[in-house]
């Protein structure tokens, strides 16, 4: 039988699986040869191409595409029943081309070492080790927030446009850089998002697009939650892709940052999470502990509540199960929950080092 084209392409997508699958078993071997390797030169070569570009290119290939997919099924619906399987290989075909390009030029990321081995630090804690911490987290965001504001009830507001907290991310990832070279960004490509009205009624704050590396930012949330977000999507365009590892690398580069608005962001950012994981372990000592936050910083915590409450919808668990999905499907077991993941990591690399 001669293979055509597009039976080529539905034995590499197969192909490609399969590698995946042994992949996941060699994670040193991504991490030095992908991770550290060729995506550094991708995603640079993708930054330099389109970062300088004003708004999100990816976002707009995404509804070139959109269109012409919905054109072509509408030219081609009727073909599905006169010729199912020449059909199903077009189908095929595209995806095929689609999984390797977000492959190649950014998923092998979800493969590759976990960040608490290159880092040197434990993934394990206990509840004592969580509240100790947790309290050296609230007397340092409080400290702040003091510097910010004479009165402790009121919530800080950040005095830049959402564009100005963009041009201080790089600040933070600069001084990481002098710890963890691997961490350097350069250049920036951080844009607001096209489709920050559907990403919030999805209840997305960003997300990266893997196909030009741009980190895209929900134009609509919070300024108090643009420097966390921001950072967060960088550390995903340098090559950390699980989220709880974004997660972490994004309050580093936040709280290193020298601007104190940004550390009173990455500070309270950790803080929610440690929050929360107490009341999940020790619900009395959450109580406790709680009084001690000042109310101002639980008006932000509030500020970005009632924010996202104002979005809610219907359709966002659909889009969060999806997403869950994804996640699972991608090397990270826990899914959505893999988030609360940093609560571990800084626990444990907080252990060692001064906040």
């Amino acid at each position: 039988m001669r293979i055509t084209k597009k039976r080529a392409l539905l034995i590499f997508l197969v192909f490609q699986i399969i590698l995946i699958n042994i992949l996941k078993y060699y994670p040193e071997f991504v991490e030095q040869f992908y991770s550290n390797g060729l995506y550094i030169f991708l995603s640079k070569l993708m930054r330099y191409s389109f970062g300088w570009i004003p708004f999100s290119v990816g976002d707009t290939l995404y509804t070139l595409a959109g269109v012409y997919l919905t054109r072509w099924f509408i030219i081609n619906f009727k073909n599905i029943y006169k010729d199912t399987i020449n059909w199903l290989l077009d189908v095929i075909s595209v995806l095929s081309i689609a999984y390797f390009a977000f492959h190649i030029l950014w998923g092998y990321n979800y493969y590759r070492q976990p960040l608490h081995k290159a880092f040197g630090i434990k993934a394990e804690y206990s509840t004592e080790q969580l509240i100790a911490f947790t309290e050296r987290l609230i007397e340092k965001s409080n400290t702040i927030h003091k510097q910010l504001s004479d009165d402790d009830s009121l919530k800080i507001e950040l005095p830049y446009t959402k564009r100005e907290v963009f041009n201080k991310v790089q600040s933070g990832y600069l001084t990481l850089s002098k710890t963890y070279p691997h961490l350097a960004y350069k250049p920036q490509s951080l844009k607001k998002s096209i489709y920050s009205t559907a990403l919030t009624y999805m209840g997305f704050s960003g997300y990266l697009n893997p196909f030009t590396n741009e980190a895209q930012v929900d134009g609509l949330i919070p300024v108090y939650k643009f420097p966390t977000t921001s950072c967060h999507e960088v550390a995903h365009q340098l090559g950390y892709a699980a989220e709880n590892e974004a997660n972490f690398i994004g309050m580093l580069a936040s709280v290193n940052n020298n601007d104190i608005y940004f550390k009173y962001s990455g500070y309270t950012f950790a803080l929610r999470y440690c929050l929360s994981e107490i009341y999940k372990r020790d619900p009395n000592s959450y109580k406790t502990i709680l009084k001690t936050v000042n109310k101002g910083i639980l008006k932000n915590y509030k500020e970005v509540q009632d924010f996202w409450k104002s979005y809610q919808n219907p359709l966002e668990p659909a889009f969060e199960k999806t997403f869950d999905t994804f996640l699972k499907a991608n090397n990270q077991s826990s899914g959505i929950k893999s988030y609360s993941y940093i609560v571990g990591l800084l626990v444990n690399y907080y252990n060692n080092n001064p906040l």
